[in-house]
């Protein structure tokens, strides 16, 4: 198993991100929980090599 990295995790946000924008009416609140999660992840990355 390879590990996580940060471009994965953009990759996985901008996904999540599009599914919504395609259907914005859907319920989506675990993939919205998720992308909370996944910008608080990116920023303390930015952040901690800023």
């Amino acid at each position: 198993m390879e590990p996580v990295t940060i471009e994965d995790r953009r990759k996985e946000l901008r996904a999540l991100l599009d599914q919504i924008q395609a259907r914005p009416s859907q319920d989506w609140v675990n993939e919205r929980a998720r992308i909370v999660v996944l910008q608080q992840m990116i920023a303390a990355h930015e952040q901690a090599h800023a």
